[in-house]
């Protein structure tokens, strides 16, 4: 039963109650100034009265009963101090909770009367009121909600904010096409703190037909997801791409015997004396297999960083490093013509610049060579595994190719082995003559005619 209160009071009192006690009119979520310093004292508002505004317990009969009226009103219910019902000027009626956090008053919408109840709508009133009296904000809580970012946009951030600033351009170009190609096609319209395994996982199976591209996704994903919670937009330790197992990758471990080796060289020289392929294009296969060099360090290299007998890296792979030039490779740079106008090494056709493309020309010779199955890659392999057969240790290689974690050193401890184990051979074979004994000669019976 709705119970009117009507007050009879001077015009001047009214006038001052006005002042004190009346709310604004305000949209969901918007902070209401508060005039009167008593509320001030109270984290959830009392019933907020308003002149000649109706009060009473919220209930389907009392909330039908409301009628629009020229201007927006409520109808505070008297159990639950802060619940209330919002009529507008053309009569939707929705149910609204009213409490003070961080000095603000703040104003929260339940849902709309007819798709709640007044039960339902007051046991949410009930718990949100509740989460304010243990410190919650809720209104403010859902606004953050509703603000949240989208993988999409955590997609452009990541590459702005960390791959444009920490990345190589060849490590750039892979991070961006993994976002555009498998990211933001299956994840971007989803919000951030939505994401969960499930989804991660799914993405991962659906490329198993490229289970090193599917790898690679799942390693993007995983550091952009740790910024996430870098950037607040995450829990922290909720990184969705956890227990998501990594499809398995065998490591090609093709190394060129000597015969190969001969073969190649003589194939690139004959490439060379047939106009095949250009000097420039020549020098860098065989740098690469003088020097173990990875290939955009030697496609990149310019004349300035060649001091002496030095090869000095200013922005390699794992940061500036230095390499040392072998008698050949030397050899091989001094048959190198040096081009005024242009500082690179492997100098390209256009003025300027060096060669960018050697995959092409690497496809020529190793058909040629009948190498099918070799990868410019694995003349850096051969490079290493000449070394460890050399009996040089596994730090000494990880030092000679740039590695930084020995981790990456490690597929060539076979190699180192298989030395080890034939010094052991040896030295045990000389201490094998100190150490057998030397078996007794027997008498031997002869039989002497008469």
């Amino acid at each position: 039963m709705l119970r009117v209160i009507t007050l009879t009071v001077p015009r001047r009192l009214c006038i001052a109650i006005k002042a004190i006690i009346s709310i604004p009119s305000l949209d969901t979520h918007d902070s209401v100034p508060h005039r009167d310093d008593t509320t001030k004292r109270c984290n959830v508002l009392p019933i907020c009265f308003q002149i000649g505004l109706t009060m009473g317990k919220i209930t389907k009969r009392s909330t039908d009963a409301l009628r629009a009226k020229s201007s927006e009103y409520f109808y505070w219910d008297d159990q639950i101090p802060g619940f209330a019902v919002r009529v507008s000027p053309k009569g939707k009626k929705s149910y609204i909770i009213q409490y003070r956090s961080g000095g603000r008053t703040r104003r929260m919408n339940l849902g709309a009367h007819g798709i709640l109840t007044p039960n339902q709508a007051r046991d949410l009133a009930r718990n949100k009121l509740g989460a304010v009296a243990f410190g919650g904000d809720p209104s403010s809580e859902l606004q953050k909600e509703r603000r949240a970012p989208n993988v999409s946009v955590l997609c452009d951030r990541f590459m702005d904010e960390h791959v444009m600033l920490r990345c190589k351009p060849s490590t750039q170009g892979e991070y961006r096409r993994c976002c555009d190609m498998y990211i933001k096609p299956k994840l971007g319209a989803h919000r951030v703190q939505d994401i969960t395994r499930a989804d991660v996982a799914e993405l991962h199976h659906s490329l198993r037909m490229k289970p090193y591209q599917a790898n690679r996704v799942l390693g993007v994903i995983s550091k952009m997801f740790n910024l996430a919670e870098v950037w607040g937009l995450r829990i922290d330790g909720s990184n969705p791409t956890r227990h998501v197992a990594k499809n398995p990758e065998n490591k090609r471990e093709r190394f060129l015997s000597p015969e190969e080796i001969e073969n190649l060289w003589r194939t690139i020289d004959d490439g060379v004396s047939t106009g095949m392929e250009t000097v420039h294009v020549a020098a860098a296969f065989k740098l690469l297999l003088l020097t173990g060099c990875r290939l955009s360090e030697i496609q990149k290299m310019k004349w300035s960083y060649i001091r002496g007998d030095v090869l000095w890296l200013p922005d390699a792979k794992t940061g500036p490093r230095r390499v040392l030039l072998s008698l050949s490779a030397l050899g091989v740079l001094r048959t190198l013509p040096r081009l005024d106008d242009n500082p690179f090494v492997i100098a390209g056709k256009i003025d300027g610049q060096h060669v960018t493309d050697l995959q092409k020309p690497w496809r020529r010779i190793r058909r040629d060579a009948n190498l099918n199955d070799v990868r410019i890659h694995d003349l850096r392999h051969t490079y290493a595994s000449i070394a460890a057969m050399a009996g040089h240790s596994l730090p000494m290689i990880g030092k000679l190719l740039g590695h930084t974690q020995a981790q990456t050193t490690a597929r060539y401890a076979h190699l180192a082995d298989a030395i080890t184990r034939k010094a052991s051979n040896e030295v045990d074979g000389l201490i094998s003559e100190f150490t057998t004994p030397v078996p007794k000669k027997m008498p031997v019976l002869r039989l002497v005619d008469d």
